[in-house]
């Protein structure tokens, strides 16, 4: 599958051939076949704004609201804030409730269950955010 995918010019990059000398010690960096200076950060990454802060805990009202969800715990889980046990939890709710938002567009009827899911997924992160353990800081 990977060798149906192409890059764009601006995203080739050239690399010179290098002898397969160990004493060789010159080598030509990377350069990107683009004739104007390209002003972004390396990789593709952007800084977005925020300062740090953590956004006020959002009502689940959305798809994309309950994906952050799933974001947040797997960043906990990372940072070992979490168990496993808890991070599959909440996995486990955020796939029902996000079958359960498909279902309700050809079903409005069901909104009731979803709304009853979705406020078992707030409780169980205001739980989460409560009991988790504060991310430690410095050396």
């Amino acid at each position: 599958m990977l060798s149906t995918l192409s890059a764009s010019p601006q995203q080739e990059a050239t690399v010179s051939s290098r002898q397969h000398d160990d004493n060789s010690t010159s080598e030509r960096p990377l350069t990107r076949r683009s004739s104007t200076p390209v002003a972004r950060s390396p990789g593709g990454l952007r800084v977005i704004e925020g300062g740090g802060q953590r956004r006020q805990d959002e009502p689940l009202v959305s798809r994309d609201a309950v994906a952050r969800v799933l974001m947040e715990a797997g960043v906990d889980l990372l940072l070992r804030r979490i168990s496993t046990a808890r991070a599959a939890e909440i996995e486990r709710k955020v796939d029902r409730v996000l079958d359960l938002f498909d279902r309700v567009d050809a079903a409005p009827l069901l909104m009731p269950v979803l709304q009853r899911h979705l406020d078992e997924l707030e409780a169980l992160m205001r739980e989460t955010r409560q009991v988790r353990a504060p991310a430690r800081r410095g050396g």
